[in-house]
């Protein structure tokens, strides 16, 4: 996947990625809370199979949850190919792509910083880690390889960094613990986190978006720019979709056996879980490229499309905006008179404010972007 590679199409927008983010965005905005309050209204094994597939596993194993976050890394690097080649295409020479990468990756991390407290200035107390922060460090080192390599040497740096990861957590003894303990406790990324990072850790004994569970994390936007460019090739539309879900199922095989001996845990990351997770993004986009911009169909995507637009700015209005007291001033008195469905009614309230406001800055073309 690089800017110099041969025989690829010009850097058309795909609907489908922006869908795709939206479906993901969509989870995060409240989806899953909605589609969880089921649960209230009708118990029974299914909804309480979705109630569980939408909270996250407390250590090993995978939920439906688990995944978002992979999927939003995952698509961000999905569209690094294009973005990149729209900047070439006009004009752009290295170093100002070197600046925009910079500025970017710069933003991110303070506004996640500040979605942390930043200006509380109480440092000792502050989590400088974070999702924000995370997503800033991923794009600004994997837009840097994407922009200097090929396609082979962004894979065999996936490969690398995945087997280096799992032997350094096999083989690296933790004090107290030994090596190749896997326990939130005695795991070597917990233990570096321990070591390096200042103020609260988020599950105290190291933090969810830890320091050498980044490089994994990185890979997870790798496969997404792998992804990207098969996408950008000239092969027809069938043959691109059935490549990216053969590709997903390979992975999710890999990632699922390599569990045995590394588990798999999105808390730090592990290979296994970069696998399994990126298997099941790379399914995803295959199923929406190939029904939307394969098949053809593109109507019903606008309801994920104007969330999958303005991305970073609903997560981070959500952390200021009190979008549940709104919806309450607007639908207590439904509430109070729904019945049996009351439960459904303040989570999807929420849900739709949030997605009505997203359509109107959609409606007026206003993109936030960092």
């Amino acid at each position: 996947m690089s800017n110099t590679e041969q025989q690829t199409l010009p850097s058309e927008r795909i609907v489908s990625i922006d869908a795709l983010r939206g479906f993901d965005m969509f989870w995060i905005i409240g989806g899953g809370t909605a589609l969880g309050s089921f649960l209230e209204v009708w118990k029974n094994p299914v909804t309480e199979l979705i109630h569980k597939q939408l909270e996250h596993v407390e250590w090993q194993g995978f939920h439906f949850e688990d995944l978002i976050f992979p999927l939003f890394l995952f698509i961000m690097g999905a569209v690094l190919p294009f973005a990149i080649s729209r900047r070439r295409e006009r004009g752009q020479s290295l170093p100002v792509l070197y600046l925009h990468i910079i500025k970017r990756s710069f933003v991110l991390i303070l506004l996640g910083l500040i979605f942390n407290n930043l200006q509380n200035f109480e440092f000792s107390e502050m989590r400088w880690l974070g999702v924000l922060q995370r997503i800033g460090l991923c794009y600004f080192f994997a837009a840097i390889i994407v922009l200097n390599t090929k396609w082979r040497a962004q894979a065999i740096f996936i490969a690398a960094v995945l087997i280096l990861y799992w032997l350094a957590a096999a083989l690296i003894p933790v004090p107290g613990f030994g090596a190749g303990v896997m326990t939130a406790e005695g795991c070597l990324s917990s233990f570096i986190d321990q070591q390096l990072v200042p103020g609260e850790l988020y599950y105290g004994f190291g933090d969810n978006e830890g320091l050498i569970s980044t490089l994994p994390a990185i890979c997870t936007v790798l496969m997404g720019s792998l992804a990207g460019l098969w996408l950008r090739s000239n092969r027809p539309g069938n043959k691109k979709a059935a490549g990216l879900a053969l590709a997903g199922l390979a992975c999710v095989m890999i990632g699922y056996l390599w569990g045995f001996v590394f588990p798999i845990i999105k808390i730090i990351w592990t290979s296994s879980y970069t696998l399994f997770s990126g298997g099941f993004c790379l399914m995803l986009l295959a199923l929406f490229y190939w029904i939307i911009d394969v098949k053809g169909y593109r109507k019903w995507t606008i309801f994920f499309v104007v969330i999958g637009v303005n991305p970073i700015t609903i997560y981070f209005l959500q952390r200021f905006v009190d979008f549940g007291s709104i919806t309450e001033f607007f639908l207590s008195g439904l509430v109070a008179h729904a019945g049996l469905v009351a439960p459904l009614i303040l989570p999807v309230g929420v849900l739709a404010i949030k997605w009505l406001l997203l359509w109107f800055l959609y409606r007026h073309k206003i993109f936030f972007k960092v």
